[in-house]
């Protein structure tokens, strides 16, 4: 079977899967707890396909889909997280991932994500995606989430600029987008909306 790369950073949650995968015949599973664990594995055994957790120790899971994305075309790339709101589906759709798989599923739903990645890496497929195209009118990129989880860490202007590798003046740029997206005005509103819409990454 495939090569695969689990990343996620509770060991239970990769052990889990682990062996629930292996049942399924895939016998070449990888690692990882971080971000830097995932460059480091996929550098070092070149998966065909790897799962990608959302909420990582030193960053988003969308980092981490758009740097692999960036570098290949043909990895199968899957977000498996339990935040399945619809704006974490558009996310990841816009991230570069091919699948989107709540971890509420049961193991056959991410298996068949997996093998229909692996065949077309560049597609998407996710539980919801009519919904989701039926309410486009306020949802996040990517970025923004990575912005969102800055936010909640209570990160300021600067830090969140040197963190995302951008400008002050870009991140006030997406500040605004996410403060009209979520209708407030502050970031202390912007946080408890999140919260409230099931997007916190705590």
């Amino acid at each position: 079977m495939s090569r695969l790369l689990i990343v996620d950073d509770h060991a239970l949650v990769r052990e889990g899967l682990k062996r629930a995968l292996a049942h399924e015949g895939f016998s070449q599973i990888t690692e990882a707890s971080s971000i830097a664990q995932a460059r480091a594995g996929i550098a070092a055994s070149q998966p065909e396909v790897v799962t990608v957790d959302i909420n990582l120790p030193d960053g988003s899971g969308f980092e981490l889909v758009r740097w692999i994305r960036g570098i290949s075309k043909d990895m199968a790339i899957v977000v498996l997280t339990l935040n399945d709101h619809e704006n974490y589906i558009r996310a990841a759709m816009k991230a570069g991932a091919s699948a989107f798989v709540s971890k509420s599923e049961p193991i056959p739903a991410l298996v068949a994500a997996i093998k229909h990645s692996l065949i077309t890496p560049l597609s998407f497929s996710a539980q919801g995606l009519e919904k989701l195209f039926n309410n486009t009118h306020n949802t996040l990129t990517a970025r923004e989430f990575d912005l969102l989880v800055q936010l909640e860490q209570g990160h300021t202007t600067a830090q969140i600029s040197k963190s995302l590798f951008i400008s002050p003046a870009t991140v006030k740029t997406h500040l605004a987008s996410i403060y009209r997206k979520l209708e407030v005005t502050n970031r202390t509103a912007a946080i408890h909306a999140m919260r409230e819409q099931g997007l916190s990454s705590k």
